[in-house]
């Protein structure tokens, strides 16, 4: 027997999953009406039981989030879901929403319905067109069925569904900016409080959610809280998806319980490409900390991840071997952050330009021991003085990568240069 619990994965085989008929066929839309026969608070208290907690990277409690909502606030409530997907590594909600749109769709008439709201959207990024079409066919589809729209099977609630594309920007995954884009502005991350809960998409209440745990939902309500939180740990209930990538010889989408480790992902995935040794991985993502192979049985939820000084975010295990610049693989994330920047506050605009400077410098060979300190205070001044959490982000795997290989560091400096034979390094496809 193996750990894997395929639930969102469990029919990707299927050719015709995409479609209403073939996700009818697995027993789609059925948590919908069952759904539908409750009353909508009672569908909060049940994701609030199931301690389902986001699956976007920050980890809060999904019901808990619903349960913020002003109960006396007259304004129309609205759900968001964050398919904003662009974290370097992060790679799980494009795959789930090509291979089944509608559990998707399910999950977001579930979750209007138990937070009272009749108007949803689902913010996509832009560059993944072929996800967008699909989408919008789905919504097409589950109009034409009645599972959207007016009178969603004779309950008497309404449902609209807006597929939107984004223009391209990794700040518009953090939720503020996400709802600033929808409305049109430039996407940039807003002074909190107020909270979306309170003020977010124009200016009413909102619970900004991320696919996956969206999607989750319909299999709580099919399946009940104690077949849940069966699964997991005691304070990371559940299953996951974790998108392993990079020198793995069986790169992809491993559907397992919160707390798996990366030694059994690792052995169900083939372990490292043959001939290769494990160097480091990022437990969630490029913004994550990262882990060395004395990781390896560091259970993957979001206590133990934070114990062990990194965070779980959106389970993208990135899988690096010893052929691998450490130097080199901080300096083509930190040029991403230093790209993505919205420029709004100064510790992110700046701090991102210059440890991109002293990183490239590192790596040609012009750099000293001091550019290590430089980086470490760049980094606190960037850590917890940022606007939004991309300063923090893109902190962590240059403080990390110094603390777990500083001699590395200081090699480039001795020897003049990287000392890793690029024409055999595989980081970013070799590409300098």
């Amino acid at each position: 027997m193996t750990p894997l619990t395929p639930v969102l994965s469990r029919d990707w085989d299927r050719t015709d999953l995409y479609t209403l008929d073939g996700y009818r066929a697995t027993g789609g839309y059925e948590a919908l009406r069952t759904a539908l026969s409750r009353e909508p608070d009672t569908l909060v208290e049940m994701v609030k039981a199931s301690g389902l907690r986001g699956r976007g990277g920050a980890g809060f409690p999904t019901g808990m989030k619903w349960g913020f909502l002003p109960k006396d606030n007259p304004k129309p409530r609205y759900l968001v879901v964050n398919a904003d997907e662009s974290e370097p590594g992060t790679c799980k909600d494009v795959p789930l929403m090509l291979a089944n749109p509608h559990v998707l769709l399910e999950g977001v008439a579930i979750s209007s319905y138990a937070i009272r709201s009749n108007l949803a959207f689902i913010y996509v990024r832009g560059e993944v067109l072929h996800v967008i079409r699909r989408l919008r066919q789905a919504v097409a589809d589950a109009y034409a069925a009645g599972l959207l729209g007016k009178n969603i099977l004779g309950s008497g609630f309404d449902l609209d569904v807006v597929v939107h594309a984004g223009a391209g920007a990794y700040i518009c995954g953090e939720e503020t900016a996400l709802l600033d884009s929808l409305e049109g502005y430039r996407g940039q991350p807003r002074l909190k409080p107020p909270f979306p809960a309170v003020a977010g998409l124009y200016a009413s209440p909102t619970v900004v959610n991320n696919v996956e745990s969206i999607a989750s939902v319909p299999s709580i309500v099919a399946n009940g809280v104690e077949w849940f939180t069966a699964m997991g740990t005691e304070k990371s209930a559940g299953f996951g998806l974790f998108s392993l990538s990079g020198h793995v010889t069986r790169p992809g989408q491993y559907e397992a319980p919160l707390g798996i480790t990366l030694r059994e992902l690792l052995d169900m995935a083939g372990g490292v490409r043959a001939g290769h040794e494990l160097k480091f991985w990022t437990p969630g993502g490029s913004s994550t900390p990262i882990f060395t192979a004395e990781h390896l049985d560091t259970p993957l939820d979001f206590e133990s991840v934070g114990a062990a000084g990194s965070m779980l975010g959106t389970r993208a295990l990135q899988i690096f071997d010893e052929t691998t610049c450490v130097v080199r693989a901080a300096g083509r994330w930190i040029a991403f952050y230093a790209h993505e920047s919205c420029g709004k506050c100064t510790p992110c605009r700046e701090g991102n330009f210059w440890m991109e400077q002293v990183l490239d410098r590192l790596e040609r060979g012009d750099g000293t021991e001091e550019d290590l300190d430089n980086l470490l205070d760049i980094c606190d001044n960037l850590l917890g003085r940022s606007f939004c959490a991309l300063g923090d982000g893109a902190a962590s795997p240059v403080m990390s990568s110094i603390k777990y290989f500083r001699q590395e560091y200081i090699d480039h400096v001795e020897q003049g240069g990287c000392p890793f034979d690029h024409a055999r390094s595989t980081v970013w496809g070799g590409v300098r």
